[in-house]
C-alpha cells in the first residue's frame, strides 16, 4: 500500500495543554500552516482530578471536545503518532500515514507506566483502591475516602519524574481533613510514602507541608516506594531505599501514583537523550530547542527540562516556544528563554490552598505581589477550584495567555 504523505510547515504532535496552547498562540501571531496529531477525542483539564477525587469537583468539569478546543485554522489529524524521522523530517502515523514538517513541536504528554510495578493495576480497580491519575478512577477515590471510617490508608508516589509531583500529597491532605469534619480522622492510620527525603524541594514550602502533615497526623515514609501490590490481601509492599529493607503494609484504601514515562514509540526517534531511561526530548532547557536537531522543540511532560511538570510550567513554555519556531523559520538566532518557572497548586484542605511557584535554583517566584504566598490561603483555593479552569479554557487554550 502507498503511505499517504502531507506536508505542513508547523507540525505539532500531541493535543493537550502543551500541543493547543502552541498552536494558538502561533495563530494569533500569524502562522497559518499548523497540524496537530492527536487521536483523542476529548480534551481534559487534568488538574481537577485532584479535586474530583476529594470531592470538591465533578469530572464532567474537566473535559471538552477535543473538536471544540482545536484553534481555528489549525488541521487536525485524528491520529496517533507512531514514529519520528527527524533528519528526513517525517512524522509516521497509524493508518500508514506519514507528514513532513519544517519546524515539529513534541508534545505528546507523558506515559502511565502502570506495569512498572507489580500488582498495581489489580490494586487501584479493586474494590479498595484508586489513582486520580485516570479520568475513570478519579471519582471512585472520592467514594472511598466517604466509605472509610476507619483503618488503614495508603497514598503512594512514585520514584522518577511525574507530572504534577504535588497530586499524590493533596489527596491524601483533602481526605485527612474531610475524616476530620467527619470526626474519624482519630481512627485512621493515614501513611504517605514518598521517594524524596522531604516534602517538597522548596524549604520554605517544605516546612509550610510539615505542618499540615503534623496537624493531620499523618505517618510520612520518606525515601520510600511502593514496590509490589497484593490487591487480593489489601498489602503494599514498601521499600525503604536508604535502609534497603520492606515491610508490608495492610491497607483498607489506597491511593496509587503509576510510574511515568515518556510515549514508548519516542525511544526509536533518536530525539531522547542516549542516557535518559523515561525517553524524554532532549531539548535545551532554556531554548526549549534540541540540542541535535534544531527545527525540533519540545515542551510539556515529554520533554527533558528538569523541572516540575505541572501546566503552570507549560504556561511559561509555550511563549518560549513560539517565539523560538518563529525565529527558526526565520533563519535568525533562538530570542527567547524559559528559566525553568513551575508552580504547583497543592489543596493542603477542602478550603486552603498553597500556591508553590519556584525555578530552576528551587528559588521561590511568587507571581502575585504582595500576598503571603508561602503558607496556606482561602484566597488560593478559590483560585484553585474556580479561577484556574477558568483561565485555562478561557484565555491558554484560546491563546490569550
Amino acid at each position: 500500500m502507498t503511505q499517504q504523505q502531507i506536508h505542513h510547515r508547523i507540525v505539532i504532535i500531541g493535543g493537550g495543554n502543551a500541543g493547543i496552547a502552541v498552536a494558538a498562540q502561533l495563530t494569533k501571531r500569524g502562522e497559518s500552516d499548523i497540524a496537530i496529531i492527536d487521536p483523542a477525542e476529548t480534551h481534559y483539564y487534568q488538574p481537577l482530578w485532584t479535586l474530583v477525587g476529594g470531592g470538591c469537583a465533578q469530572i464532567e468539569k474537566s473535559a471538552r471536545k477535543q473538536e471544540d478546543v482545536i484553534p481555528k485554522g489549525v488541521r487536525w489529524y485524528q491520529y496517533a503518532a507512531v514514529g519520528i524521522d527527524p533528519d528526513q523530517r517525517i512524522v509516521t502515523l497509524d493508518q500508514d500515514r506519514s507528514i513532513k514538517y519544517d519546524v515539529l513541536v513534541v508534545a505528546p504528554g507523558i506515559q502511565l507506566d502502570w506495569h512498572k510495578i507489580p500488582g498495581l493495576s489489580d490494586a487501584v480497580w479493586s474494590n479498595s483502591g484508586s489513582s486520580n491519575y485516570d479520568a475513570v478512577l478519579a471519582p471512585k477515590t472520592w467514594e472511598l475516602i466517604k466509605r472509610t471510617k476507619r483503618g488503614t490508608a495508603v497514598f503512594t508516589q512514585p520514584s522518577g519524574p511525574i507530572k504534577c509531583a504535588g497530586a499524590p500529597q493533596k489527596i491524601a491532605y483533602l481526605a485527612a481533613d474531610y475524616w476530620r469534619r467527619q470526626g474519624v480522622l482519630d481512627n485512621i492510620r493515614i501513611v504517605l510514602v514518598l521517594p524524596t527525603p522531604g516534602l517538597f524541594g522548596v524549604p520554605v514550602f517544605a516546612d509550610a507541608l510539615r505542618k499540615v502533615v503534623d496537624e493531620y497526623g499523618i505517618e510520612v515514609q520518606f525515601s520510600s516506594e511502593v514496590v509490589e501490590f497484593d490487591a487480593a490481601r489489601q498489602l503494599a509492599i514498601v521499600r525503604d531505599n536508604i535502609a534497603d529493607s520492606k515491610q508490608s503494609i495492610e491497607y483498607d484504601m489506597v491511593h496509587a501514583v503509576p510510574p511515568q514515562s515518556a510515549p514508548d514509540w519516542l525511544a526509536g526517534t533518536g530525539l531522547a537523550g542516549a542516557a535518559d531511561p523515561n525517553g524524554y526530548v532532549e531539548v535545551d532547557k532554556h531554548s526549549l530547542q534540541h540540542v541535535r536537531y534544531p527545527e525540533v522543540f519540545a515542551l510539556g511532560d515529554a520533554g527533558s527540562t528538569p523541572n516540575s511538570k505541572t501546566g503552570a510550567a507549560i504556561r511559561k513554555q509555550a511563549p518560549v516556544v513560539v517565539a523560538n519556531i518563529q525565529d527558526q523559520l526565520a533563519n535568525r538566532g533562538i530570542s527567547a528563554s524559559y528559566n525553568g518557572y513551575a508552580g504547583c497548586p497543592l489543596t493542603t484542605s477542602r478550603n486552603r490552598m498553597l500556591l508553590a511557584e519556584f525555578d530552576y535554583s528551587m528559588t521561590p517566584t511568587p507571581s502575585i505581589p504582595g500576598l503571603d504566598l508561602t503558607k496556606p490561603r482561602r484566597d488560593m483555593w478559590l483560585l484553585k477550584k474556580y479561577g484556574l479552569p477558568t483561565l485555562y479554557w478561557n484565555a491558554i487554550v484560546k491563546g490569550r495567555l
